[in-house]
């Protein structure tokens, strides 16, 4: 891998926004339990975006979540709001992923979305300020 690490943050962002649009795409096309995957992704990829910014890095979601929560949002760097919708965003990607028989609604796949383009904003926010994009 080369690169900087402002070059790495720039390109999981844009990861997060293909995420964001394949989410879109997926309401649209009534795959609710795929929009929700996609819209957890969008938000785990721009957490990614962030962490790499200080040199953190897990091969689990599980310590990617616990570094944004202790290091990033306790520091103030983000509100408690976004560590609200990191949480309910992760709950109901395993529930729709892994819940034998779960039917996931358009209401949810609607609410994960909406969620997930609120937290891009705010790592859009953060990234202009420190210069990344």
């Amino acid at each position: 891998m080369g690169g900087s690490v402002k070059e790495l943050s720039a390109y999981r962002y844009a990861k997060a926004l293909e995420d964001i649009t394949a989410s879109e795409v997926m309401l649209k096309e009534s795959l609710y339990k795929v929009s929700i995957n996609r819209s957890y992704y969008a938000i785990f990829h721009a957490m990614r975006a962030i962490t790499a910014l200080s040199g953190y890095d897990s091969s689990k979601h599980s310590g990617i979540i616990a570094y944004f929560n202790q290091n990033i949002v306790k520091a103030g760097d983000f509100d408690k709001e976004a560590s609200k919708i990191v949480k309910k965003a992760s709950f109901l990607r395993e529930k729709s992923d892994y819940q034998d028989f779960y039917i996931a609604s358009k209401q949810e796949a609607e609410e994960q979305l909406k969620d997930a383009k609120k937290f891009l904003a705010k790592v859009d926010e953060y990234l202009r300020k420190n210069n990344i994009l």
